[in-house]
């Protein structure tokens, strides 16, 4: 088994390439440098030389608010790069796993997402990674797109990081609390995915497709923020956690608009 891995250097890409390391598989882990994917000649390239049988997408433009104001690079990234990929997978007949986004919704349902709700992205973000979901259902009929959302881990930024040096330089923080979703260990992703090209190795045949994965109980940020803080106090890295003020989002304008309900 053959594996190619873009994104590498990424959040769930760190945890992926060092996860695949201990399988039995070849595997060519690429970030920016080594491969930009939104460069379709080349991915062909890359892909025609190594001839994968399974490519993991974990390059992503991730700059929810930037993108407002670098919609060309979003889609660049989260658009035409999937595209390249799936069409380079598709010749060699390879399988393509993608990871996308809970931002290809509306984020105004009541209850849980299921994979069958109709998507209705808000901002140039979820716009761009939804184009980058149907371009690789176009161009590579072998594949599964992973859609996760509230990803954090030790490598890269993400919420637990910012509140734990948040929580360095203010006494008081005020945290959204009508936005809710599921926190997800990007390290989990990553195992979720080698789940499935262990399968793919085992049965060719598999149930190709969209399909959600994120982590649990569903939680406001104002409720991550205060576990995170516990737990942190609880293994002694911090002496006192700031004082949390619970706020609406109305309260905490931002350039891209974000879901209430990501879970």
């Amino acid at each position: 088994m053959k594996v190619l891995l873009t994104g590498c250097q990424g959040q769930v890409g760190y945890y992926l390439n060092r996860q695949l390391k201990e399988k039995p598989w070849t595997l060519l882990a690429c970030g920016r440098r080594e491969l930009d994917i939104s460069d379709g000649e080349a991915v062909a390239d890359m892909v025609q030389s190594f001839m994968p049988d399974v490519i993991i997408n974990a390059a992503a433009y991730t700059a929810v608010d930037r993108a407002e104001s670098e919609s060309e690079l979003a889609f660049k990234v989260n658009a035409d790069g999937p595209e390249n990929l799936a069409k380079a997978a598709q010749k060699v007949n390879a399988a393509l796993l993608h990871i996308s986004t809970d931002y290809v919704f509306s984020g105004n349902k009541e209850g849980l997402y299921s994979e069958s709700d109709a998507v209705a992205p808000n901002g140039v973000y979820g716009v761009s990674k939804l184009a980058g979901e149907a371009a690789v259902i176009k161009h590579c009929p072998q594949h599964i797109i992973l859609r996760t959302a509230w990803v954090f881990g030790e490598h890269g930024q993400n919420f637990v990081k910012t509140m734990l040096r948040l929580s360095q330089e203010k006494k008081q923080l005020s945290v959204v609390a009508d936005q809710f979703g599921g926190p997800t260990f990007a390290g989990d992703v990553a195992k979720t995915l080698i789940k499935i090209v262990s399968q793919i190795e085992v049965n060719a045949n598999c149930c190709w497709g969209v399909y959600h994965y994120s982590g649990s109980p569903h939680v406001s940020w104002s409720q991550f923020a205060e576990t995170i803080f516990r737990e942190a106090q609880e293994q002694g890295i911090m002496e006192c956690s700031p004082v949390l003020s619970a706020i609406e989002t109305s309260c905490y304008p931002t350039a891209a608009k974000r879901s209430a309900n990501s879970a």
